[in-house]
């Protein structure tokens, strides 16, 4: 990458940090090319020949969050945890999300926004899908999921978990004891209602 790829790259970011930073408080329909620029110190001009209008560029910045994150999961299983060490660090990524933004700016951009919805929807059919199947697979053999359990149903009941993530996150936080709560659920997850590690049995 050359000098003004390199600044070309920097600029783009420094857009999306705005708006990044902008959505933790502000309702992506709320939000004005105008307040970008000035938060981003460009002009508007620089706004619409990188990204070609707002909704572009907010969903953009949308996807590059989820990159980060994504990236971080890989990085993270690079240190080869133990099943139960991440299913811990995705409810804690989840838990970053649900505290920086809020759960409903994410549902109306999927909902306005079908080329995000699709990208998300492709993201995890071709990667995190396949990355989960892994994981399961891998837990087999170490002996952390048993083997006669389907890796279709498990599949099937972690999505049913991730589906409510925001409503247990929600539950945490009421609770006023969050951190024991979700290490409950976690627990709940891997013994079930009868709290007892396969050791115990």
């Amino acid at each position: 990458m050359n000098g003004f790829e390199r600044r070309k790259s920097a600029i783009k970011e420094k857009m999306m940090n705005t708006v990044l930073e902008m959505l933790r408080t502000c309702e992506p329909r709320n939000i004005r090319i105008a307040d970008i620029a000035a938060e981003a110190d460009v002009s508007q001009v620089t706004i619409y020949n990188y990204f070609g209008n707002k909704e572009a560029l907010i969903r953009e910045s949308i996807k590059r969050y989820m990159d980060m994150n994504y990236a971080r999961f890989e990085q993270f299983l690079d240190g080869n945890p133990t099943l139960k060490e991440i299913v811990r660090y995705t409810i804690q990524l989840d838990k970053e999300t649900f505290e920086t933004y809020s759960p409903a700016m994410f549902q109306q951009m999927l909902t306005s926004d079908p080329e995000l919805a699709s990208y998300i929807e492709v993201l995890y059919r071709e990667q995190a899908a396949p990355m989960l199947v892994r994981m399961i697979e891998e837990g087999k053999k170490k002996g952390e999921i048993a083997e006669s359990m389907p890796t279709a149903t498990i599949m099937a009941y972690i999505g049913m978990l991730k589906m409510q993530s925001h409503t247990l996150l929600e539950l945490a936080h009421q609770s006023g004891r969050s951190g024991e709560f979700m290490e409950e659920i976690i627990n709940l997850f891997f013994y079930g209602i009868r709290g007892v590690e396969p050791s115990e049995s």
